[in-house]
């Protein structure tokens, strides 16, 4: 218990720098970025196998951030973990930085794939993942996509290469909150049921509570126990998460706040941290 409450606290650190970062920029995706940020969290505080000193180290396992909008969450982790200084958060987007608005390999430390492009970095994942196995390596490769972003056909091609090659080192999180750009994902093009589409993808799926980090791990331990098959994490999550005026609200999906909406945000995000402190006492 007192390992999530400390993965808890660093993904509202986390969280806080993310938005933070946004409003310095003044454009981004907050949204989305805080609704991925306890599976983020997990992976590189606990799950990879991973050192921040050496970020091109061949035996690491490789991470893929396939909603690749949602980079603030990505380098606020990567900050968080060592790769680069905290400070640098906020030049993300500017042109004094080495941080653009989607993630960089590179330019920026611990970024293992460019992405952007909606649907690219889940074959570019199976690619790594099927590039291990080709060449007796053991470590493993992890995703992130979007609910929205998979409506792209792109997806479904790479799922189908995934379980023909029996990519039982590749594990990909859904984050599953529900909205994209244009509103509720199941106005916009409904894709449930994921679970079962991806089971008759001949994939291992595993439906969890993306906020709850016990659920996170067990999830995980589950994909490394898994043979022969490639595994999916469809985590329920909500957008904008930790943030009040965010939470389930569509239009947060690709802009940052202002001066009045940074402060509550902040305030919001502060006292999730102080509660947590003092339930880690």
């Amino acid at each position: 218990m007192d390992d999530y409450l400390s993965l808890k606290h660093k993904a509202y650190e986390a969280r806080l720098l993310a938005v933070d970062a946004v409003h310095e920029a003044k454009a981004g995706h907050p949204g989305g970025s805080l609704s991925c940020m306890d599976a983020l969290t997990m992976l590189y505080f606990k799950e990879m196998n991973i050192d921040p000193a050496n970020p091109a180290w061949p035996e690491r396992d490789r991470f893929v951030l396939s909603k690749g909008h949602c980079a603030p969450a990505l380098y606020s982790v990567l900050a968080l973990r060592g790769y680069f200084p905290v400070e640098d958060l906020k030049l993300l987007r500017s042109i004094k930085g080495h941080m653009s608005g989607h993630p960089d390999m590179v330019h920026v430390k611990g970024v293992d794939m460019s992405t952007g492009s909606l649907g690219q970095g889940l074959s570019c994942a199976v690619g790594m993942a099927l590039a291990a196995k080709t060449t007796g390596k053991s470590f493993r490769t992890y995703a992130i996509c979007g609910d929205g972003e998979i409506e792209e056909g792109q997806i479904w091609e790479a799922a189908m290469a995934a379980a023909k090659w029996k990519l039982d080192n590749l594990c990909v999180f859904l984050d599953s909150n529900g909205l994209q750009i244009d509103g509720k994902v199941a106005d916009v093009m409904p894709s449930a049921p994921l679970d079962k589409k991806f089971e008759a993808f001949n994939w291992n799926v595993i439906c969890i509570d993306g906020h709850d980090y016990a659920q996170i791990d067990e999830a995980l331990a589950a994909a490394r126990a898994c043979k022969d098959k490639p595994t999916m994490i469809i985590m329920k999550t909500v957008k904008g998460k930790g943030v009040s005026f965010m939470e389930n609200n569509a239009g947060w999906h690709g802009k940052a706040p202002n001066d009045e909406q940074f402060a509550q945000a902040k305030q919001d995000l502060e006292a999730a941290l102080k509660a947590i402190e003092e339930e880690e006492k």
